[in-house]
C-alpha cells in the first residue's frame, strides 16, 4: 500500500498496534463468531489457533497483518485465548521444525 501522503510519524505506527484496544474495540474487532471460530478449530496444536485468531482480528483492526505476528498487547492475547479455550496463552510455544526428507 503506498503510504507517501503519510508523515514520517504516521509511516512508523502504520500497521501496528498503538496501545491497547479499548473494551469496545475489544468487543468489536476480537470477537469471534461462530464461523471465525470454525476457521481456528481446523489449527492443530494452541499456538496455531492462537496465531490464526490473533491474525484474523489484527487484519479487522488495523486493516493490514503485522510484519511480527506475535507483536499484539497482551489483553489482545488473553481476549482471544478466553475465546478459543486457551489457559494459559503465555506459556504456547511453537512446535520445533522437523527434519523431512523427500524421496522423489
Amino acid at each position: 500500500m503506498p503510504v507517501q501522503f503519510l508523515t514520517k510519524e504516521q509511516r512508523a505506527r502504520y500497521g501496528c498496534y498503538d496501545g491497547c484496544p479499548s473494551e469496545l474495540q475489544l468487543s468489536q474487532y476480537f470477537h469471534l463468531d461462530d464461523s471465525d471460530l470454525v476457521l481456528v478449530q481446523k489449527r492443530r496444536r494452541g499456538f496455531n489457533r492462537l496465531g490464526f485468531a490473533l491474525q484474523l482480528c489484527t487484519v479487522r483492526f488495523l486493516g493490514t497483518f503485522l510484519s511480527n505476528p506475535i507483536d499484539v498487547p497482551k489483553p489482545v492475547i488473553t481476549y482471544l485465548a478466553n475465546q478459543i479455550g486457551i489457559k494459559s496463552p503465555f506459556g504456547l510455544k511453537p512446535r520445533k521444525p522437523q527434519n523431512v526428507t523427500l524421496i522423489l
